[in-house]
């Protein structure tokens, strides 16, 4: 049996190959057609048995197939697994655009939303034909047949633009290094980072250290080197990847016109003046006037902050560090100066005190107390050696399983995300457990000694095993609202903020934290110097966020009439930013989160969900007053109940509201963000 064609487990990494694919993946194709043909007659009838859970069965097996395949091009992009994957990509995004123009099926919804048996379904039913007719309407169901095969076409070159827009960004990145060999040009890095460097180098054969722009070897460069030359190479190369200032064959410029073209395009033909008004129809936000008024009222609310921030930087830089100017390379060097200055430690210290295997202890440490649950080690095939596995249990109910593929390799892409690879449902045999990937760009270990991260990274764990538990935890037997499925893009990333927060408390650092040369716990006075720095420059990192989700908006529903995407992005820096990065900076064709990544016209959901975790968070302060403890189990036990474990069965708000018992604000953000007035 084809691998991929194997649904009775866990994916057969061991065994699918490149050459796998289109077989498997052209098979399921021809099985769906052919189930939808036969469930699309007019003697079959409307209703949830005989119409919902065929087309229900047939889908998730195409998406369980295509998403390892998605999942194997994500980590191990070489040459055969992107041929593979591009091979199919036009079949299936064909395919799915047929789907969602079929217009016997979208009758068939909208009869069954008609229906006597409707009323009789239950609340997570009712949402998924809800979802599924308005769907329909999203994907061209109701245009007039003439225009139905212009839209399918409009499918399937967005679908190879944002692969080819990753695929470029990708090389780019790998496209380029730094090959240093005198050793004082790399004054200020910490040992951690030069061991990484000459252990990249001594792979190539080559002597010296060798940087490259992922994330684990380009940061901390700019962070620690005080070589600024370097830090300026360094900086242009980042800022001009996949641009027409590199390499003409990973340049995004036109990808970026085509892709927000044909966006407008698609939104024009369903009757929305704009891509940000499509987007927004299966989102919380009503609106991008809603949106942009929200991220305006942040930026108002941030900017004191952050024109205090860079003020004090600008000052420290000139009097300190002998700038005369400071330039967008020195930024994060400058501010690892000030913040070790007025703090009193290094980012590096604190890293020492987080090798991997503490780390994942304490964060699984967390997840058992909150969630009354267990997770242990267990065996599967995997893609790489570096992945590791677990089983999640409560009591001795199996919950789900979880893949963790914490390092960055050359073949990777950059980032960390989290992904399906099964999602709980009932099925005859009972109920189908969920199985997650959870991805990180870490460094790994060197000569010896075991990883350890970064207190950023910590926070970046948590992050991705928040959407885990998400996807995990889920009580839903009914696939299309099961974990994150059917639940708004800008509440989805509520969970994983939200786990972010226990990264900050010294109840749960001093149990996951042990230097990796003594074994000590941090020590208290260097936990109280990080929360004291905790909000350090915590008004600029708001106002960039407010950038982002801005120009993102805007790019799609107020760009001019003959205006760039990069005169647009000056526009809006103009509007929000303190200071400006230089002329030739080309960010946008790095944005992958909306180029490439499902973000569209919805980055402003990371500041909306934060609104939203911030003050789910601010629950278990709340009850740490009574029990002493943040990890309160009963405050867990109802956000489990309430958020987690509802998935996407009901709306987000509704959610909220069951756990909070009130309509969300925005206090408890600024008061975690240190943005509120004395």
């Amino acid at each position: 049996m084809n691998p991929l064609l194997d649904f009775s487990g866990l994916p057969r990494f061991d065994a699918i190959t490149p050459e796998r694919v289109s077989p498997a993946i052209q098979e399921l194709l021809s099985e769906n057609r052919t189930l939808v043909e036969k469930i699309s007659a007019a003697d079959v009838a409307a209703t949830w048995t005989g119409f919902v859970m065929p087309l229900t069965d047939c889908g998730e097996r195409l998406s369980r197939a295509w998403g390892i395949v998605g999942h194997l091009h994500s980590v191990n992009d070489i040459p055969s697994w992107r041929e593979a994957y591009n091979g199919m990509l036009p079949e299936v995004t064909r395919y799915y655009s047929e789907l969602g123009q079929n217009l016997a099926i979208f009758d068939k919804f909208k009869a069954l939303r008609e229906s006597p048996e409707y009323p009789s379904l239950t609340p997570a039913q009712k949402r998924i034909i809800d979802n599924d007719i308005r769907d329909f309407r999203l994907s061209g169901a109701e245009l007039p047949e003439s225009d139905k095969p212009r839209f399918k076409k409009i499918q399937e070159e967005l679908a190879e633009l944002e692969t080819r827009f990753s695929e470029n960004l990708l090389d780019a990145t790998n496209a380029y290094s730094e090959h240093v060999v005198d050793e004082n040009d790399l004054a200020g890095m910490p040992q951690d980072e030069r061991a990484a460097a000459r252990a990249a180098a001594a792979k190539e054969g080559l002597p010296g250290w060798k940087f490259t722009l992922r994330a684990p070897s380009y940061h901390p460069l700019m962070q620690y080197a005080d070589k600024r030359e370097l830090r300026a190479r360094m900086y242009r190369a980042n800022a001009t990847r996949a641009s027409e200032l590199g390499k003409p064959e990973f340049d995004n410029t036109p990808l970026i016109d085509d892709i927000l073209r044909l966006r407008a395009e698609e939104a024009h033909m369903l009757g929305y003046a704009n891509y940000a008004e499509l987007s927004l129809v299966p989102k919380m936000a009503d609106s991008p006037a809603q949106v942009a008024a929200f991220l305006r009222e942040i930026a108002a609310k941030a900017r004191p902050f952050a024109e205090k921030d860079i003020a004090e930087l600008k000052d420290f830089a000139g009097a300190e560090l002998g700038l005369e100017t400071l330039e967008s390379w020195d930024l994060a060097w400058a501010s690892e100066k000030l913040k070790q200055k007025r703090y009193a430690f290094s980012s590096d210290e604190v890293k020492q005190y987080f090798p991997e295997q503490r780390v994942l202890t304490g964060l699984f440490s967390v997840i058992e107390e909150l969630f009354a649950v267990r997770l242990e080690q267990d065996r599967a095939p995997t893609w790489h050696p570096d992945v590791r596995f677990f089983r999640i249990l409560r009591g001795d109910e199996f919950v789900g399983q979880f893949y963790l593929d914490p390092y960055a390799r050359e073949e990777k892409r950059g980032g960390a995300w989290m992904d399906e690879a099964i999602t709980r449902r009932k099925i005859s045999a009972g109920v189908q457990a969920p199985v997650a990937y959870l991805n990180c760009n870490f460094s790994g270990p060197v000569g010896g000694k075991p990883a350890c991260f970064t207190h950023d990274e910590v926070i970046t764990l948590f992050h991705e095993c928040g959407h885990g538990l998400h996807h995990l935890l889920t009580q839903v037997d009914e696939l299309p609202v099961s974990g994150i499925h059917g639940v708004e893009w800008d509440a989805v990333e509520l969970p994983s903020q939200f786990m972010e927060n226990f990264c900050w408390e010294w109840e749960v650092l001093k149990g996951m934290t042990g230097h990796v040369d003594t074994g000590k716990p941090l020590p208290r006075e260097l936990y109280d110097k990080m929360r004291l720095a905790k909000n350090f420059q915590s008004g600029m990192d708001a106002l960039r966020q407010v950038e982002l989700g801005l120009f993102d908006l805007m790019v799609h529903s107020e760009i001019l009439p003959g205006e760039s995407v990069l005169d647009l992005l000056a526009r809006v820096r103009k509007e929000v930013a303190v200071m400006t990065p230089p002329q030739w900076q080309r960010f946008p064709h790095s944005f992958s989160h909306i180029f490439a990544g499902g973000y569209a016209a919805g980055y402003y959901s990371y500041k909306w969900a934060e609104v939203l975790s911030a003050d789910a968070f601010a629950a278990f302060e709340e009850a740490a007053r009574q029990s002493g403890s943040v990890l309160d189990s009963a405050t867990g036990e109802k956000f489990w109940r309430e958020i987690l474990a509802v998935g996407g069965s009901r709306a987000a708000i509704e959610s909220f509201r069951a756990f909070r018992g009130r309509e969300p604000s925005v206090d408890a953000l600024l008061r975690h963000s240190g943005m509120t007035m004395p």
